[in-house]
């Protein structure tokens, strides 16, 4: 019995520890999150929006992990997808102000529309709960009036 109990914490010990490593890894820095951004356009553009959003809305999977989901909106900066709040698909974020006032629905938008880049803003972080630098990386779908973008916080 003791064995038992013996195996069974070093079993739950090792799961708790890889789980505590996985999440750790998917902690993306600026580079990977360019990077993932560029792919899910690219993706977008090879398999079309239907296959694109049950890919970025699958939990743990190449697009949706951790804090990470790929957020996609049209040229009238209308959300296409949005994992998060699926049931905001078709909502504005032109309406959004970070809490310095700058207008990052707009910025958002226009960085898309120019082909890519980044935009820097300030936003409240869920997991935190307090307003924190943000930075995202928003790539434009090739052939698409679509935007994908992806951020995180600093």
């Amino acid at each position: 019995m003791t064995l038992i109990r013996t195996l069974g914490a070093v079993v739950i010990a090792l799961a708790v520890s890889v789980g505590v490593a996985h999440a750790q890894a998917k902690k993306l820095t600026p580079d990977e999150v360019k990077a993932l951004t560029i792919k899910a356009a690219d993706y977008i553009a090879a398999k079309g929006l239907e296959e694109a959003e049950k890919a970025f809305t699958t939990p743990d999977s190449d697009f949706k992990f951790g804090e990470i989901y790929v957020n996609v909106i049209d040229f009238n900066g209308n959300w296409v997808i949005y994992p998060p709040k699926p049931e905001n698909k078709g909502k504005t974020i032109l309406n959004f102000i970070d809490e310095d006032g700058k207008k990052l629905g707009e910025d958002i938008l226009n960085t898309g529309k120019k082909g890519e880049g980044w935009t820097e803003y300030r936003w409240k972080n869920p997991a935190s709960n307090t307003i924190q630098p943000k930075v995202t990386y928003v790539k434009k779908v090739p052939g698409k009036d679509y935007a994908a973008y992806i951020g995180i916080y600093k």
